[in-house]
């Protein structure tokens, strides 16, 4: 459960309150377990962020021309082990810092830090979010609830600035069958990457795509995922946003080697309708997704088809990342009835005896979209860079450097805005315990 407090209800609390007496009775009777399979990490997460517009200015109608801020960011995660015996308990928590380093008003509103409520334009020089999730265990399942960080198909947790997105709620997994995996979650509340209040859960309205600020209490995903055998594994998952829209996706993931290198594939098909009274108006989207990719060395060749069919763009929650094989560091290219393809090259340089360097470089380019209120062809690409490197030993040993890059351009200028970005990150990740 995310935190402030002061937004629970007495019976939730309640509730909380009776799972960790429970475990904390059998941590007392049984403790092995509990303490001795806990773990405390803790990142220090520095990030750099700059988008320029190419356009605008702080009073033009456009907006302002960029956004520029510096943050400092550690993110706590402390996981208990379970309590012993048929029914294990136990207790997660997670804690996030978010510190002001460098911003203007002029280039707020980055997404790594919150505005203040006095003045939109201003960040905030610090916040802080807090979450608990209470666990119990029973065989091959695990039953959570409270704050959640959920990396599945159709409910994946967005990471792309200071600090993660929250979401609160129930989430169970559960591999009582060889190969087989099943999932389902009941999610309620979520807190934003530059935020912290708990909320609403919101239908993303990226470029305006839908009605904004269109909320529900609940999200309900099912989910079934099944080794076949070693080299292909198929998904089939099941999620509705209460009252906005209900999703349907599909996917295969195969992999085998051919000649000295390795082949792999990854096929997604997502169909999404409005539901129950359909608030954000009608949803009509069925999105088709390929990439295949060959590995040889150091080496990694991918090309990428995407194609969105219906009326409208392609739904997902707010605070999450649409699971899409053209999911860019920018752009989706999720809009109605577009047409995208991608090209994909990286290269690791262990390959060359450099270990902890990787590159990565990617191209997508999308037609064929149709615009709201306008007759002309929608058209957009998007151009990606990327180098990484951990420090291998002395002193920065596993400290990180990302430096990110990344060019869109559109002729749709009414609802989106051609973009240049960098982003320069710097983490350590260190293991308490």
């Amino acid at each position: 459960m995310v935190v402030p407090f002061s937004r629970l209800s007495r019976r939730r609390i309640a509730h909380f309150s009776a799972l960790v007496m429970c475990g904390g009775f059998a941590a007392q009777s049984q403790a092995g377990g509990f303490i001795e399979d806990s773990s405390a990490k803790l990142e220090a997460r520095t990030v750099y962020f700059n988008r320029d517009f190419r356009d605008g200015s702080s009073s033009s109608p456009q907006g302002a021309s960029k956004r520029d801020e510096t943050a400092q960011g550690f993110i706590l995660n402390l996981q208990s082990g379970y309590t012993e015996g048929t029914v294990g308990f136990g207790l997660d928590a997670l804690g996030m810092l978010g510190l002001k380093l460098d911003s203007s008003p002029a280039d707020s509103n980055s997404g790594l830090l919150p505005s203040t409520g006095s003045d939109p334009r201003r960040s905030k020089d610090q916040y802080a979010k807090f979450g608990l999730t209470a666990k119990m265990r029973v065989s091959d399942t695990v039953l959570k609830y409270g704050a959640l960080l959920p990396d599945l198909p159709l409910l994946k947790y967005n990471d792309g600035r200071l600090l993660p997105n929250m979401f609160n709620g129930a989430l169970l997994v559960s591999r009582e069958i060889k190969d087989l995996t099943f999932t389902a979650s009941r999610l309620d509340r979520y807190t934003a990457r530059d935020s912290t209040d708990s909320q609403d859960l919101r239908l993303n309205c990226k470029n305006k795509r839908y009605a904004c600020n269109i909320t529900s209490d609940q999200f309900n995903l099912y989910g079934l995922d099944y080794k076949v055998n070693e080299h292909l594994t198929a998904q089939y998952h099941y999620a509705e946003l209460e009252d906005i829209y209900r999703q349907q996706f599909v996917g295969l993931l195969a992999s085998h080697p051919v000649g000295p290198g390795k082949l792999s594939a990854d096929v997604r098909v997502l169909k999404s309708d409005d539901a129950g009274s359909a608030k954000a108006n009608a949803i009509d989207n069925r999105a088709l997704g390929a990439m295949l990719a060959y590995s040889l060395g150091g080496h990694k060749v991918s090309a990428g088809w995407q194609r969105m069919n219906g009326d409208t763009s392609m739904p997902y929650l707010d605070g999450s990342n649409p699971y899409l094989v053209n999911y860019l560091q920018v752009n989706d290219f999720a809009n109605a009835q577009e047409r995208s393809w991608q090209l994909r090259y990286d290269y690791d340089f262990k390959a060359m005896g450099i270990d902890g360097l990787s590159f990565m470089t990617r191209y997508v380019n999308g037609d064929h979209i149709k615009v709201a209120g306008s007759a002309e062809e929608g058209k957009e690409w998007e151009r990606d860079s990327e180098v990484k490197y951990i420090v291998q030993s002395g002193t920065f040993k596993d400290v990180s450097l990302r430096f990110r890059n990344a060019t869109y351009r559109t002729n749709y200028e009414k609802f989106a805005r051609d973009v240049d970005e960098t982003r320069l990150i710097v983490s350590y990740n260190l293991s308490i315990w």
